[in-house]
């Protein structure tokens, strides 16, 4: 039996926060219908479809790189480093691996790089999914912890507010200090 696994990544725009990857292995008979770009799905549906992608997947892993592991590699090593955790942490290992973008994570499997296969391919579109839900609940529960800047709001994304907080209260442990925040 051939297996495909789609990686993507999900948060290189924010200045606070990790960057995630996700890693996919779907079935055959899975609902594909409930897949999209993980930023062309509502929240809603994207939290729904990744309890189903849990639950269905034949394997799946998330990988995670933190804001100080960012600021040293930089944030497109750091996203190639967090596709590398995702795929290791599969229990079966692909026959192909189609990563989204560009660039190839350096695995011991062949993988091909699909640009806009967010927007083309199954297993890609449930990894963008995977990362991004997970990426947004960690936030929201860091908010938690520290509720100066509003993380469950913009989940560390420059917006304005997110700014304006970061002025009043300074940068906190979570923020990318490599990146321009004030």
């Amino acid at each position: 039996m051939k297996f495909v696994c789609g990686i993507d990544e999900a948060g290189r725009g924010p200045i606070a926060g990790p960057v995630t990857a996700g890693a996919v292995i779907l079935p055959a008979l899975f609902p594909y219908e409930i897949l999209d770009d993980s930023k062309a799905l509502s929240e809603k549906k994207r939290e729904y479809a990744a309890e189903i992608i849990m639950s269905e997947a034949i394997a799946y892993g998330i990988g995670w790189v933190w804001p100080s592991e960012i600021d040293k590699i930089n944030i497109h090593n750091a996203s190639l480093l967090a596709m590398i955790r995702a795929y290791s942490l599969l229990t079966i290992k692909a026959n192909i691996v189609m990563v989204d973008g560009k660039f190839i994570p350096t695995i011991d499997t062949e993988a091909i790089a699909v640009i806009k296969g967010d927007l083309k391919i199954r297993e890609i579109q449930a990894a963008s999914i995977l990362a991004k839900t997970a990426r947004d609940r960690w936030m929201i529960r860091y908010s938690w912890i520290d509720d100066r800047y509003g993380f469950e709001k913009h989940k560390g994304y420059p917006t304005t507010y997110h700014r304006e907080k970061c002025r009043e209260h300074g940068i906190s442990y979570i923020h990318r200090k490599s990146y321009k925040i004030l």
